[in-house]
Order: structure tokens, then sequence, then C-alpha cells
């Protein structure tokens, strides 16, 4: 599934094929969605007007809440006798985004993903686990249809359960699995306290596909040293397409963008401005060949920057960092912006403590404060206070000099921060309630 043709295709060649698949896309969401067509006058651009990829500037954002607004299918560019599958977000924050699906959207949904999984070195021999979760979500079925498309035998159990999971990855010899990353310490964690017999080693398991939540490079070696396998970074967005958009090669030195089906901006997200390549800042995602749903600039709120570099895989297409976070779960901490990523990366450098932290913001006199609940061993726990109170110091110490803020720093028992089987929830903030 390595598409030479495409993945490996001269840069000048490539930006060629994504102006004529732009200009079919504008004009397709032009002519077949009035939201689009009232958008792009009120704008005063016109897909005649697009003559060079440089045009984009004078294209209009896409926005979540223009999603929200056309709900359910208001953002549909083709007739529903079209459209074979919709996937939603959870709607808890207001209406759902509703998204769809063409037959050939689906074939391009499958194909951006069987590539994923090529890229980390997977072939029809491989069983893929996939346990994340199906239904409206985009990675259960997202995954399954790749690894499907791939060749590869498919073991489409969804997230939780970890036991029958572990019995799976045995006794079906499981060699990949797909699920958050903070699903897969769950793992980790349930084998040390619940099934210390149990040694993943001693399985066929050796890739870990995560995605869905952002992940730090201390996060990816904690999988890889307590599990024994290697840990590998798949990006996506519902409203682009689902995981898929981009994904990390064996390499581990970015995510590849795929970029004959997407087109990706970085912007300042103050200004909505283009920023050069290299500048970190939004992302944000034109497609290039969706039917039934076209993305037109959607600003996905995700910040990272974009790259070229002369891969070692031997794909051309554009890089882009791993995320560092959203736009807007950045904390703002006294004038000092903060990812909750970056807390993770030092929280994970630090020996005696475990990968699981939760993030409190509350508000006192004017003032943002901020508590970091964090797990430390069982080990460690247990010995006297002096031992606690200087690991929390160490703590204190070490985010005030890598990050510029103060914390109080809390350290609970094992097992005290709850456990998510889908994204982890990381910042709790009092500041809104």
């Amino acid at each position: 599934m390595f598409n030479k043709e495409y993945e490996a295709m001269p840069v000048d060649k490539l930006k060629k094929l994504q102006y004529e698949r732009l200009k079919w896309s504008l004009t397709h969401a032009y002519n077949n969605n009035p939201f689009y067509k009232k958008k792009f006058d009120a704008a005063g651009f016109h897909p005649d007007k697009f003559k060079s990829l440089a045009d984009m500037k004078h294209v209009p954002f896409l926005y979540k809440q223009d999603m929200r607004d056309n709900y359910p299918f208001g953002l549909f560019a083709v007739p529903m006798s079209k459209v074979v599958r919709v996937h939603s977000s959870s709607g808890t924050t207001g209406n759902a985004t509703v998204v769809g699906y063409t037959k050939n959207d689906v074939g391009v949904f499958a194909e951006v993903v069987a590539r994923s999984l090529a890229a980390y070195g997977a072939t029809e021999n491989d069983v893929v686990q996939v346990a994340y979760g199906y239904g409206l979500f985009t990675g259960g079925l997202g995954l399954h249809y790749g690894a499907e498309k791939l060749g590869a035998m498919t073991v489409p159990i969804s997230g939780g359960n970890t036991e029958r999971q572990l019995m799976l990855i045995k006794d079906f010899g499981t060699t990949i699995m797909a699920c958050t990353p903070s699903y897969m310490l769950n793992i980790a964690d349930y084998i040390e306290k619940k099934r210390p017999d149990y040694n993943m080693r001693a399985t066929r398991l050796r890739a870990g596909v995560l995605g869905a939540e952002p992940w730090s490079e201390n996060m990816r070696k904690e999988i890889e040293s307590r599990l024994g396998i290697e840990a590998f970074d798949i990006y996506g967005l519902s409203e682009v397409i689902g995981p898929g958009v981009s994904t990390e090669c064996s390499e581990k030195s970015g995510l590849h963008v795929f970029e004959d089906h997407f087109y990706v901006e970085i912007i300042d997200p103050e200004t909505g401005e283009i920023l050069p390549e290299g500048e970190k800042g939004e992302i944000v995602y034109t497609s290039l060949t969706k039917e039934a749903f076209p993305t037109i600039r959607y600003r996905s709120k995700d910040i990272t920057r974009l790259y070229r570099d002369s891969c070692k895989c031997g794909r051309t297409l554009i890089k882009m960092e791993k995320v560092t976070g959203r736009s807007d779960d950045m904390m703002i901490i006294r004038g000092v912006n903060v990812f909750p990523s970056q807390i993770e990366s030092v929280l994970m450098e630090i020996e005696g403590t475990e990968p699981h932290y939760q993030i409190i913001l509350d508000r006192k006199a004017a003032l943002d404060d901020i508590e970091v609940k964090v797990e430390v061993n069982e080990k460690l726990f247990s010995d006297e206070v002096k031992v606690l109170n200087d690991l929390s110091k160490r703590i204190g110490d070490r985010m005030r000099s890598a990050l510029g803020i103060s914390a109080k720093i809390t350290l609970v028992e094992p097992m005290t921060i709850p456990r998510s089987e889908g994204k982890a929830v990381r910042v709790i903030d009092k500041r809104k309630i």
C-alpha cells in the first residue's frame, strides 16, 4: 500500500495535482451547497478566480460552529441518495458536527488508513486489533476499513474490556493494536496490577497505532518500554475525513500529510494570516477529493508546524510535527501559555511518577491557580513523607524551569486518577463552572 505514484511524487508535480483538485473541490462546493455559495459570495470569492495555490488566502474559513449551525446535513454537496455513511461528534457542547461519505469517500478513507498502516511496515500478514470505539466516532470504522483494505486480518473488538483485549492479543496472534495512547497505558497498568503473569513480550504484538489525542515523545518512550512494542502516531479529524489525514512512518520523524487528498496551511490563530513553512501555528485543512462533505479551509485549532525533509522512507509528502495541543486547550496561567502535553512531558522525565495526571484550574482573588495531580509509583508512595515532599519540590522546580509556571503539585496513590477507554480527560477547568 505504499502508493509511490502519489506518496513519492516530485513536489512540483504534486503542487500541480493539488491545484487541479482544489479547483474541482472549490467548484463542487460552490455549485452544490447553498452554505458554501453564500459564504464564498459574501467574501467576494468565486472558484473561477482561483488561478494558483496563492489564491487560497481569498477563500473564507470554515469553522466548527458553521457545522453546528447547519446540523445535520446542511454542508452536504450530493443528494442524500448518494450518501452511504455518516459519522458525528458527541454533541456534548451543542449540536453535533455531522459528516457524510459517498461510496468513493469511503474508499478514499480506507485508502489513506491503509497507507498509514503500510508506513509502519504493516502488510497483509498482520493481525490488526481495533480497540477504537465503533459507531458514530470515526476511529473504529476508519481503522477497520483501512486494515481490511491492506489485506490484514481485522479484529473489531472496539474499546474497553481489557481482559478480553489481552486474551485476543494472545489467542488471535495480534501484531498491531489500534487505540488511544492513554488506553495503551491503561493496558500496561492493568497487566502490572492485575495480570502480572501476562507477558506482552511473549505475544506477537509489535506495534501500536495510537491517535485521537495529543501525546508526547516521553509518553511514547513509556509505552514502548513498558509493553515492548513500537508506538506510532496516526492523526485525523472527522471534519476532514477521520484518522489517516497524516501518519508517521517507520522513521518516527514527523507525520506525512497525504497531500493528494488534503491541502494544508499553517495560519496565525489570532490574525488568520498564512505563515511561512516551518513556523508554528494553527493547521487548516481543505479536502481535495471528498464528494459528500467537502471541507474548505477548515480551522482545526490544532497547533503544529509544516516542513519538508528528505525522509529515509522515500515519501516526498510534507510533514507536520506531532500536535502540541489545540488552541482551545491552551491554558493561560498568569500570562504564560501552556499545553497539557507540555506538562505531561515534564512529569514523564521525573523518576518515580506514573504517566497519569490531571490538571485542575481555578481562580482565586482574580488570579489563576493551577494544581497538578500526579500518581507516583507504589513503592515511592509507601516511603516516608520527606521522600514525597522532595519529589513534589523537584516536580515544581522542573515546571518553573521548563514551562515558566508555578503549580501546586499533589502526589496521589497509584490508580487514583480516573482512567479512560477513549480520550483521557486531562484538564478540569473550575473557572468555567
